[in-house]
């Protein structure tokens, strides 16, 4: 704020100093300097002061009188108008400041002499003090406001690059964590050797130990009992029971034959059950070192995803405040960043100056005409701002934007769809279309599928990558799942800043992509999620054009079409649809299916259908 002062101290100065500047036999520089720094809000009595001083220390007293009288119009003006309507543009300061330098002019010629000349000199005056005023401010603007903006970023509590470094080693942390889980991680299928030592040692234990033959059993290696402990331990290893070869053989040394095999069947069924426990844990363990490794990958995308360029931005902050000082709003705090995708956000702190209500989408227009480009109100944004000062994000506007529709049809005598679906517009210009296919139909299908959305959703919005996502709700359903409870994931993910379009794919039915009369299947032969901790994503990206329509649809939708190639037949009805409505496309593909089932819905059928369009 000191750099700020001394900043006004050179304006007061130079509004002593303009007066001296003469062009032409007048001293436009008085008028419009005046114009431009009272607009500015700078000590506007000192800056009167100063400048009628300036015009008594330097012109005759006759222009004196012409621009005192011009300046205390102006002023009068631009109090009334920013009075009435809260704030004054720059434009209203210039047209004021001119009309007045030329109907001043025009009034002490005429009351003297009737000479056009001086008239055409009075209006080409006013229309060079305008254009000085129109030229001038934005500049004086960045003068004041240089080195201010950006510098508030050392104390604003945002992001910095020592916070970057900490989630950095937070994200190594978390990293060594999980391959330390997955260290231990090491699947057994089969028994070891010591573990079939302890099983014997049970079963001797609590038969042959009171058996008064024990000594003559297990006295010699060479024993023939060993190797048959050996035999009926590993025939209740592969098929559950003794074979009848065994038992024969252990009947012929032992007398408690019967009672060690069933005692055997015991000892190794509690056997079997712990090791399912501890191969159980381990899948968990596994699960756990994925989930470290996903927070980890998001403080890495966290420490990396904004990079403040505000320091190097500094003109294009100073134009933004300067267009947002034009609507009556007033910025304490800014801070411009670049995503990692090159794209600009803007955040700031505002308040109206007049504690009138202002909207978001007149501050989205100075912003736009500060940044040179089109900026939009990020997500969750109030549409006023009023005298309380409010937190505000925008972001880089996209190249495209999305519409979608969908059309569902429930399995006939069944109350409710086990089919469920997304659509989500994140943050960095993603649109994101999820569709999942409960296993089944009815309350525990949607139930099932409606986790799955759920899940994907929070996880996206959270930050997570969209690969990363998946696997995160993998786990999860892994890990309360029910028996036989599975799901499919279908998933688009649109960045509406390039076209590209990427295609996520578990247990999913095909995908098709409609351009035209052209259509694209995107077929998966992956497992569906909550089987398997470890799940295999298939992954295909598309470059879309404007106009393109994706197409998701659930297994219902193709299963039943009765003919050798469903997807084939699919497309062939694709290209014969015609409409830019992404919900008729979607309610004319069912009407298309129906007449293959002859109105019957054998299953739960649901389209999901986006298209993108240039802005």
């Amino acid at each position: 704020m000191k750099k700020r002062k001394w900043k006004e101290i050179v304006m007061y100065a130079l509004a002593v100093l303009v007066a001296k500047v003469e062009f032409v036999g007048c001293f436009p520089l008085i008028p419009a300097f005046f114009t431009v720094a009272y607009m500015e809000e700078i000590n506007r009595t000192l800056l009167l002061i100063f400048s009628i001083f300036g015009m008594a220390l330097f012109i005759p007293v006759q222009e004196m009188a012409k621009y005192t009288m011009a300046i205390l119009v102006t002023a009068v003006v631009i109090k009334l108008i920013e009075w009435a309507n809260k704030t004054c543009r720059t434009w209203v300061g210039a047209v004021s400041m001119g009309g007045s330098v030329c109907l001043v002019a025009m009034a002490g010629e005429l009351l003297q002499v009737r000479n056009r000349m001086v008239i055409w000199m009075g209006i080409l005056e006013a229309l060079l003090v305008a254009g000085m005023v129109l030229v001038a401010s934005p500049a004086f603007h960045w003068f004041l406001e240089e080195n201010i903006t950006w510098k508030r970023n050392e104390n604003s509590g945002k992001t910095t690059p020592e916070h970057g470094e900490k989630l950095q080693s937070y994200a190594k942390s978390f990293n060594g964590l999980s391959q330390i889980f997955s260290q231990m991680n090491q699947y057994k299928s089969n028994f070891e050797p010591e573990e079939m030592g302890r099983m014997q040692q049970e079963i001797t234990g609590k038969i042959c130990m009171s058996c008064n033959q024990c000594a003559i059993c297990w006295q010699e290696d060479t024993s023939p009992m060993y190797e048959l402990f050996y035999k009926l331990i590993h025939s209740l290893e592969k098929r559950g029971v003794a074979e009848e070869e065994i038992q024969r053989q252990l009947e012929d040394y032992c007398p408690y034959s019967d009672t060690i095999i069933e005692e055997a069947v015991g000892v190794f069924e509690k056997a079997k059950l712990n090791l399912s426990w501890y191969n159980r844990l381990l899948e968990n363990r596994g699960i756990i070192a994925e989930q470290l490794d996903a927070m980890a990958g998001i403080m890495e995308d966290c420490a990396k995803e904004y990079i403040d360029v505000s320091e190097t931005k500094g003109r294009l902050l100073s134009s933004v405040k300067y267009r947002l000082k034009e609507r009556g709003v007033v910025v304490n705090d800014i801070h411009l960043y670049e995503r990692q995708n090159g794209k600009l956000s803007l955040q700031m702190k505002v308040y109206s100056k007049w504690g009138n209500c202002v909207t978001i989408k007149e501050i989205a227009k100075g912003i736009s005409l500060g940044m040179k480009r089109t900026m939009v109100p990020g997500k969750y944004v109030r549409s006023l701002v009023g005298k309380e000062e409010a937190y505000l994000t925008f972001e880089e506007d996209t190249v495209f934007h999305s519409l979608h529709g969908v059309a569902r049809l429930t399995k006939d005598n069944a109350q409710i769809s086990g089919d469920s679906f997304s659509v989500l517009e994140l943050e960095g210009g993603d649109c994101v279309l999820a569709l999942s296919d409960g296993m089944g139909s009815g309350i525990s299908a949607c139930k099932e599928s409606e986790m799955v959305i759920e899940l994907i959703e929070k996880f996206l919005e959270t930050g997570f990558q969209k690969e990363t996502a998946i696997r995160m709700m993998n786990s999860a359903m892994v890990i309360q799942g029910e028996e036989g409870m599975f799901s499919t994931v279908d998933m688009a993910d649109i960045d509406l800043y390039t076209g590209k379009c990427d295609f996520y794919k578990i247990g999913a039915a095909t995908t098709f992509i409609k351009r035209g009369e052209e259509v694209e299947c995107i077929s998966s032969a992956t497992l569906p999620v909550g089987i398997f901790h470890q799940i295999e994503i298939e992954k295909s990206s598309r470059q879309l054009q404007s106009g393109d329509f994706v197409i998701l649809v659930t297994d219902g939708v193709l299963d039943y079409l009765r003919v050798p190639s469903p997807e084939e037949t699919l497309r062939e009805i694709l290209e014969t649809i015609e409409t830019n409505n992404p919900g008729q496309l979607a309610k004319q593909v069912l009407e298309r299916i129906l007449l293959f089932t002859a109105g019957k819905v054998p299953d739960d059928m649901t389209v999901l259908a986006a298209g993108i369009w240039e802005k």
